[in-house]
């Protein structure tokens, strides 16, 4: 019997772990090539390449001897055509006009590539945040609004952020908002900064997305899930009519004092996020009159559940409605988001034509709250279910992943593993159809699951949280001391 060395690590439970997760007998030939070739001199590529081209060439070759499709030469042609296609062709397709039939099973290109893409924004909001309780500057924004996205890596997007966003900290959500403990001025003593709106301006930029697009990217909560247990579980009228409002349409209030709620003390957040989101998107819509647009928001947890908010808004509110009758097409790509109002909502939304695909992994608790008793698999008893003040209804079309599929993930309890965006984005890359097996698409870096988590194998060598600013943000002064890096008041706006 040959004997066959296994790299440790590799399976680590057989209970979450399924057998085509080994790897192949030809990919550890390769490895053992690799290590020869080290040893006389050569330099070999990592773990994380050797496993990724390694799941690339096996999902190939399966691919390629399909045995359960009647016609393989009719499923290859249909690939290439597919593969063939341009966005500016088909972005309303990508975008939800048709609820994504066909797209997601197997998992379309083009969706993945923008679905990536927008999770990418969303998680600019956590890279961008300041969570350093010891900093002045806590709960602010790090950057710029005009070099931001140069500064994590995003310029090549092709957007300009035109407005950051804010909210009030003096609602019932203690565990979300981040407050300093540094004694001296701080920033703000009753804001905290949200996320931004931006614009796409590049003009290749423009003609790859066949319209301008304007994106609105909520912040949520990174890792810990305490924001859970502050949700009031209480559903409120959302009151978001010019005329008037239907008092059937309810929302969590706490989301909705989030959105809603100013402070008329406080510079930042003297206008409600609401207010913010009216005054900008109006200006932006104004401004490229004429121009095929479209709205996308994005937000990850409870920045999932302000996306919900804003998409409603603004539709209901007739912001996006511009040259007589016609609709500027929004569309929410949410993660992990958990559930925002009720039936009526849900609705509603529909109604006004709003297009929802949420993310979510299968083992996150994060989507199934609030409601979990009463939700929308309870519709049978609907009469009476929907007159309780916390029966919720989840919004739009799910796409459920399974970080249990992905060999380079190990098995763990923490939750915050589970509910991690970077985790839904390496899902994503790896994601094909449930019935295929997992392999990434474009190669995105695993190590990135890692960079406010401890989610990876440990083989990878990819340590925990390895994200971080450089000591922590203090730099020398003239006097050769070390302090807080000062921002200048234009960071804020």
């Amino acid at each position: 019997m040959m004997n066959l060395r296994i790299k440790p690590g590799l399976i680590a439970s057989q209970n979450t772990r399924n057998l085509w997760e080994v790897p192949s007998l030809n990919m550890r030939i390769k490895y053992n090539k690799q290590r020869q070739r080290q040893r006389n001199g050569a330099s070999p590529p990592s773990a994380t390449q050797v496993l990724t081209s390694g799941e690339k060439e096996s999902t190939e070759k399966s691919g390629s001897a399909d045995h359960h499709h009647p016609h393989p030469q009719v499923k290859d042609i249909s690939a290439k055509r597919k593969s063939a296609r341009k966005l500016s062709d088909v972005w309303r397709e990508v975008q939800g006009s048709n609820n994504w039939e066909g797209l997601l099973e197997p998992m379309d290109h083009l969706l993945r590539s923008e679905l990536i893409k927008y999770g990418e924004l969303a998680q600019a909001c956590y890279d961008a945040f300041d969570f350093d309780p010891f900093s002045k500057y806590c709960g602010s924004c790090k950057y710029n609004r005009r070099t931001m996205l140069q500064e994590l890596g995003l310029s090549l997007t092709g957007y300009e952020i035109t407005k950051y966003l804010y909210a009030t900290s003096n609602i019932n959500l203690p565990n979300f908002f981040k407050k300093s403990r540094a004694g001296e001025k701080l920033w703000s003593n009753h804001a905290n900064w949200m996320g931004f709106v931006a614009v796409a301006e590049d003009e290749q930029e423009i003609k790859r997305l066949g319209r301008r697009d304007i994106v609105i990217s909520w912040r949520g909560t990174v890792t810990r899930l305490e924001w859970v247990a502050d949700l009031m579980d209480f559903l409120k009228p959302a009151g978001f009519h010019s005329n008037h409002p239907d008092p059937r349409v309810k929302v969590e209030s706490g989301f909705l004092s989030l959105y809603t709620a100013s402070e008329k003390d406080c510079r930042f957040a003297k206008s409600s996020a609401q207010d913010q989101i009216h005054a900008e998107v109006g200006r932006i819509i104004e401004k490229y009159k004429g121009e095929q647009l479209s709205i996308t928001i994005t937000g990850h947890s409870l920045g999932s559940a302000l996306a919900m908010l804003s998409a409603y808004d603004i539709a209901e509110m007739g912001i996006n409605q511009e040259n007589g009758n016609e609709k500027i097409p929004i569309t929410v790509f949410s993660f992990a988001g958990p559930r925002v109002g009720n039936s009526d909502f849900k609705e509603r939304l529909e109604r006004l034509g709003v297009k929802i695909l949420r993310v979510v992994n299968a083992h996150d608790v994060v989507p199934k709250v609030p409601g979990i008793v009463f939700n929308e698999y309870f519709q049978f008893v609907t009469e009476w279910i929907e007159r309780l003040p916390w029966s919720y209804s989840h919004v739009g079309v799910e796409l459920q992943l399974d970080h249990t599929k992905s060999p380079f993930l190990r098995p763990t309890s923490d939750p915050s593993c589970f509910h991690n965006l970077e985790a839904h984005l390496h899902l994503l890359d790896g994601y094909h159809s449930h019935q295929e097996r997992f392999h990434l698409a474009s190669g995105r870096d695993p190590a990135l699951v890692n960079k406010a988590a401890d989610f990876l194998e440990d083989h990878l060598n990819i340590p925990p949280c390895w994200r971080q600013d450089p000591n922590k943000g203090m730099v020398r002064n003239s006097e050769g001391r070390w302090v807080q890096r000062q921002r200048s008041p234009s960071c804020f706006l």
